[in-house]
């Protein structure tokens, strides 16, 4: 079954901090993307672009604009466990 967003929230340093409807929280470091992907860069170069993100309606897909979006089983199999602040 695909995870499914619950809250997100862009943090400092382009990290994504999510919670998934079972109760899972993570903190996801975009900067890996951005590095490796050049259609993530966009997010560094055009200002307040990485705090624009949008949530599909399905719950299970972050995106930015057309070129770039980050699926929520990548957020939950990579993402670093944390507690909520």
């Amino acid at each position: 079954m695909i995870p499914r967003i619950k809250h997100i929230e862009s943090q400092n340093d382009y990290i994504l901090q999510v919670v998934f409807d079972d109760g899972k929280i993570v903190r996801y470091d975009v900067k890996d993307d951005i590095r490796t992907l050049p259609s993530y860069r966009s997010l560094m170069t055009e200002y307040g672009l990485f705090q624009n993100f949008q949530l599909d309606a399905s719950r299970t897909c972050i995106s930015w604009n057309d070129e770039i979006d980050l699926p929520s089983d990548i957020i939950y199999e990579y993402g670093v466990p944390c507690f909520a602040k």
